[in-house]
């Protein structure tokens, strides 16, 4: 059966408010620090000082400062006794305060003198300097990355604390390569992914597919459009899902939005850029509520040229970073070499008919 979009379209806004309606964080779960990468940090534990003492952080001979004033090649300043030889990474003896390097000292049997001054903390990691006590790993909704990592191995810290909002992907035959790139989006942003693939495209197949019982948000790939073989929306009508086919949003106009049951679901077209489109739009602010993410970073530049837009549909625009400016790639209408050049992109409201030339706007990253 044929799909028709409806004589209006539903405004991006509304379709939001619907998708978020009574969406909260999903719980927490801890997994290996492997697995926890690109997720979304939830509680993480207080991490112990680090280094746990003073400790040298060269080769060298560990000595006192205050004993060394004075001391140079000129005027080489006998020792005592022998100094102490630490390697990277030795807890500094008492009453020591700096390493010096191999050659600064010469030795003779028993007898040594050094041959330079040193200085306090010369050579020496201070207590705590990595790390202060009860530090945390990674701060609370933001992405666990490698810096995060490293602070939790460590600290001997062996599993994370992340919120991981459960994605399940069906791809409608046909749409392979959006699929994928849907997926690789979504694992990148910390979900946990499970794709599956329609039997077929017409609409019993799909709706067979729609098992949102073990999933937080549903996303269906091609089948949205109004052709003969689009069978998407018919499949959700059949599943009994409540939504809206047709969004005031430019590329995705085809798209669908809504729920099936208590979980949201979203209908993306089978073309990379549209579909791509809906993932920023509503995509994105879904699962980053999901997941108590913190708000995304912008990145505020002025334009190189004007952007034109048209009062009541929203349009995304892609943007490429030249000269400290941001140079409008693309607008409404996508070509891939656009997707793959773009630095950022940035979301025009229904409301506003664009964008003066060097008017500074806020557009987030492509690539955080």
């Amino acid at each position: 059966m044929t799909q028709r979009l409806p004589p209006s379209l539903t405004p991006l806004d509304t379709a939001l408010a619907v998708l978020l309606r009574g969406i909260g964080p999903v719980a927490p779960v801890k997994l290996p620090l492997a697995e926890a990468v690109g997720c979304i940090a939830a509680g993480m534990p207080q991490l112990a000082a680090y280094p746990p003492c003073d400790i040298a952080v060269v080769d060298g001979w560990a000595l006192r400062a205050n004993d060394l004033v004075g001391a140079s090649s000129y005027s080489p300043l006998p020792l005592t006794g022998l100094p102490v030889w630490v390697d990277a990474g030795d807890a500094m003896p008492a009453g020591c305060d700096c390493v010096l390097d191999a050659g600064a000292v010469e030795v003779s049997g028993p007898l040594a003198q050094v041959l330079a001054e040193g200085v306090p903390g010369q050579g020496v990691g201070r207590a705590g300097g990595d790390t202060a006590d009860r530090s945390p790993a990674a701060t609370a909704g933001l992405p666990i990355d490698a810096t995060a990592l490293l602070l939790a191995r460590v600290a001997d810290v062996e599993r994370l604390s992340i919120r991981r909002p459960r994605l399940r992907i069906v791809n409608v035959p046909g749409a392979t390569a959006t699929m994928q790139m849907i997926t690789d989006l979504a694992r990148a942003a910390g979900l946990d992914v499970i794709a599956h693939e329609a039997g077929s495209r017409d609409a019993t197949s799909i709706a067979e597919a729609l098992d949102v019982s073990v999933c937080d948000l549903l996303l269906t790939i091609g089948g949205s459009g109004a052709g003969r073989a689009d069978a998407s929306v018919t499949a959700l009508a059949q599943r009994g899902a409540e939504f809206a086919h047709g969004l005031a949003l430019q590329p995705g106009r085809t798209a669908a939005a809504g729920r099936l049951g208590k979980v949201p679901v979203l209908a993306l077209p089978g073309a990379p850029a549209p579909a791509l489109a809906v993932w920023f739009a509503l995509v994105l602010p879904l699962i980053d509520k999901m997941s108590a993410r913190q708000p995304r970073r912008t990145v505020t530049l002025p334009l190189a040229r004007k952007i034109a837009s048209s009062v009541g549909i929203a349009e995304i625009a892609l943007l490429a970073e030249e000269h400290k400016t941001w140079m409008p790639l693309a607008v409404g209408e996508w070509p891939l070499h656009a997707i793959a050049g773009a630095d950022a992109w940035l979301l025009i409201p229904a409301s506003h008919e664009g964008f003066a030339a060097d008017e500074p706007v806020d557009a987030y990253l492509m690539r955080e």
